[in-house]
Parts: structure tokens; sequence; C-alpha cells
């Protein structure tokens, strides 16, 4: 469950492993969330914990201990208000302080961290095919796939020769910094590589999770609609460059690419702006050069 939007329900696992490895190991199972689940050779323990950031106290129920020395005096619509505040705080807080350690680990392995953020659909995992098709002899390209369910991207990546985990997010809306931190350890990514993670398809919740990552790539296709940018501002805002991609439709769609470019430059005048079809590989040239440049640096 995305703890900062509420979207999703507690209790399901985010797995993290690579194309081939079993959904749960055998002898050592955890749900991640509120539920957790231990095996640990012949000795089991199953509990539960409810970390519930909200209480209620029923203060006319018989038995009820009304000696204590907290005061339940005040508004609970203005206490409920502090702690939902309080606590995405907190959220954005720890993930920031693990974003600051990836970052840290890839400066000092030279390691480029791309993280890809679009809707779903835009065509993200098909330009990540398409550049370690073109590029896999010059750069050593890992990759961290992120979805709600399935491995169908890992095993597309892993198909075209790159090393590759997934990261199942179960109910979550996006990746977050200790998600990658445990990525990068099971990926074992090498020093002077690229890294590319694929964030999940979403606008929204991804734009507030730093992950360490050394640049932000947001995709957006022409099939969308040009008016991306000013309906999702946060994620254009926060993004280095932007693609926009399946240029090969532009005959047969409505989609105004210069007002497109217009709008995403109102919202980020510093965002550099790459059109290109990965299907025809037209303009894909200036997306190589710019990712050749970056890991030069």
């Amino acid at each position: 469950m995305c703890e900062t939007c509420g979207y999703g329900e507690p209790g399901k696992p985010v797995l993290i492993r690579k194309p081939g490895e079993p959904e749960y190991p055998e002898k050592h199972q955890h749900t991640y969330f509120h539920s957790h689940v231990h095996s640990h050779g012949d000795e089991a323990h199953d509990h539960e914990h409810d970390h519930s950031y909200l209480h209620h106290h029923d203060h006319n129920k018989p038995g009820h201990d009304n000696d204590h020395p907290h005061d339940h005096s005040h508004d609970p619509h203005h206490h409920t208000h502090e702690t939902e505040i309080t606590v995405e705080r907190d959220i954005l807080n720890k993930n920031n302080l693990i974003a600051e350690r990836n970052r840290g680990y890839f400066d000092a392995k030279n390691i480029l961290a791309l993280n890809l953020v679009s809707s779903p659909g835009s065509g993200k995992t098909s330009l990540i095919e398409k550049t370690i098709k073109d590029l896999g002899k010059e750069v050593k390209f890992f990759i961290i796939e992120g979805d709600q369910q399935t491995m169908n991207d890992a095993m597309r990546i892993e198909a075209v020769g790159a090393p590759v985990v997934q990261v199942n997010t179960g109910e979550g809306c996006h990746l977050d910094s200790d998600m990658i931190n445990r990525a990068i350890k099971k990926l074992e990514v090498e020093d002077n590589s690229c890294l590319i993670i694929e964030n999940v398809g979403n606008l929204i919740c991804p734009a507030l999770f730093d992950l360490g990552e050394s640049k932000r790539v947001v995709i957006m296709s022409v099939t969308e609609g040009e008016d991306k940018p000013l309906k999702y501002p946060t994620m254009f805002q926060s993004s280095d460059l932007c693609i926009i991609n399946k240029t090969d439709l532009l005959p047969y769609v409505d989609f105004d690419m210069k007002n497109a470019r217009e709008y995403a430059l109102r919202v980020n005048h510093h965002l550099q702006i790459f059109e290109l079809s990965v299907k025809t590989a037209e303009g894909l040239q200036h997306w190589y050069k710019w990712l050749k440049n970056q890991k030069s640096r």
C-alpha cells in the first residue's frame, strides 16, 4: 500500500527477484508491509502487526480506565490532520535519507543511474530494449524493472542480454529508495556501468520519491495528449529530460508537438526534450548521444 496516497490494501508483499527465481523462497518468506510470515527451518512463527497511525478511544465503554495522564479533550479532527501530515513527512524523510545513501554508492562506483518515469504504455520498456541492443557493446547496462505484478518486463530485458531484477510492489504505486537499495544488492551492479530503473507506470506518486538517481527521465507518447505536463507538473518539474515517443503515429493522432514542447518548458524551462520513435528508430541518436555524454562525466 502507498503510505503517501493510501492506494491499495496493506499486506501485499514487495518481491525482488531475478527471472527464474521462485516467487517466495522455500525456506524464507516475508510479507513486507503489515502482515509478517516467517519460516526458518523447523521453527515457524505467524503473526500480524497493526501499524495503524490513527487510534480512537471510547471513554464511555465499561471498564475503560480514564485515570491516565493523556488529555483527549482536543478536537479529534485537528489531531487526525496533524497526524497525517506528520506520517507523510516522516515517510519522505526516511526515503530521502536512503536515497542519499544510494546516490553516494552510485557516485563512488561511477554508476550512472537513470530513473525512467511515465504513464503506462508510453514505451519505457521498448526504449530500454532498443538501447541495450544498440549500445550494449559500448555501455554495460543493469536494469531494475518496477511493476505491481508479473515478471513480464524483466523477462523481456533478460532476452536482450542485460542483467535485470524485477521489483513487484504488490499494491504499491511507485518504487522507493529502500526497494532500490535492496535491488542493487541483489543485482550486483558493476562499477562504471549504467543502471536504468523503470519505475511503475504512474505520473503522480513516483514524482515524490527520490531514488538516489543521477538523472530522471520522463517519457510521454503522442497517443497521450500534449497537455500531460500541465496535468502532472510535479513529474515534469522534477525531471531532467523529456522524451516524446511514438512520433511515427503523429499522422494518425490529434497531437500538437509545438504545444507539447511549450507546455513542458512552461513547467520546467531547464528540461531537455527529444522527439523520437522507438519503433522506427527516428530520433534515437539524440537519446544515445545524451546517455553517452552523461556516462562520460
